[in-house]
């Protein structure tokens, strides 16, 4: 018993910490949905610190892709791998749970289980 006890503890010490502090965790293989008046994209994001994103606006069909990163003020920070876009962009963020839909000025979220 008490073996098996200094093993786990040492399995858990010699483990990194669990995604407890990511608050991207949730979104790692499963699809940001962001829905406005003009545009649908479904988002992925992934462990890596990569994104791509795929969808439609009012000139068609868009996708684009890059590297995310959470700045010291906790907003997902985006470069997009696209000519012509701003980098980085900014945005505030926070930990969401599958299933959950929330706004951002002029856009519904949406995190939808499994890649989509």
């Amino acid at each position: 018993m008490r073996t098996a006890a200094l093993g786990l503890a040492a399995f858990v010490a010699s483990t990194p910490p669990a995604f407890a502090d990511d608050i991207m965790a949730n979104y790692y293989g499963n699809t940001l949905v962001a829905s406005s008046a003009a545009t649908d994209l479904h988002i992925h994001y992934r462990a890596d610190h990569t994104f791509d994103a795929a969808g439609t606006n009012a000139s068609g069909p868009i996708a684009f892709h890059g590297k995310w990163s959470v700045n010291k003020k906790g907003d997902l920070c985006r470069d997009y791998d696209t000519p012509g876009k701003s980098k980085p962009v900014c945005t505030p963020w926070s930990a969401h749970e599958v299933g959950d839909t929330w706004e951002l000025p002029g856009v519904t979220l949406t995190l939808e289980e499994g890649v989509q």
